[in-house]
Order: structure tokens, then C-alpha cells, then sequence
């Protein structure tokens, strides 16, 4: 009994870490990418995304191939126009 206990707790976590909208998925941001490289007015779905990522920008940040897009301009424009606070990293 014990053992099928800790079975269900193994299966719930990993639920809890592989569940949509919790992993940092930067493919996720893909509908930003004319908001982000061309300025233009990021759509709801973008801001959505934005929103789902939110804890994920230091990491992206951090990372060679994403930190220049995050630390752009338009990123940033992008990021107000969605209403969401700029990560202090």
C-alpha cells in the first residue's frame, strides 16, 4: 500500500513540473516574433504567451541564443503594451 502511495506523489509531481503553461518552453513565444523583431502591436495570444513565461525571461535572458531578443527594444515595448513588469535579473 505504502509503495502505491508513493506512486501516486511520483505521478502527481511530475504532472505538476511537466503540466502546459509551467515549463519554460521559448518556442512558446513564437507569435511574438513580429512584435518582438518588428515593433509591431503584439497580439492577445502573444501577450498570453508573455504571461505563461513570465518566471522563464531571467533564464531566457541568460541564454546566448535568446538573451538579445529579451533585452531588445521592441521586446521591451512589447512587454508594456502586454502590461507586464520587466524582469530584474
Amino acid at each position: 500500500m505504502a509503495m502505491r502511495k508513493e506512486a501516486v506523489v511520483a505521478v502527481m509531481l511530475m504532472l505538476v513540473v511537466l503540466a502546459p503553461g509551467k515549463a519554460c518552453e521559448v518556442t512558446q513565444l513564437a507569435v511574438c516574433a513580429s512584435a518582438i523583431l518588428g515593433g509591431t502591436k503584439p497580439s492577445g495570444e502573444c501577450c498570453g504567451n508573455l504571461r505563461a513565461q513570465q518566471g522563464c525571461f531571467c533564464q531566457y535572458v541568460k541564454d546566448p541564443n535568446y538573451g538579445h531578443y529579451v533585452n531588445s527594444p521592441h521586446a521591451r515595448e512589447t512587454l508594456q503594451t502586454c502590461g507586464i513588469a520587466l524582469p530584474h535579473c
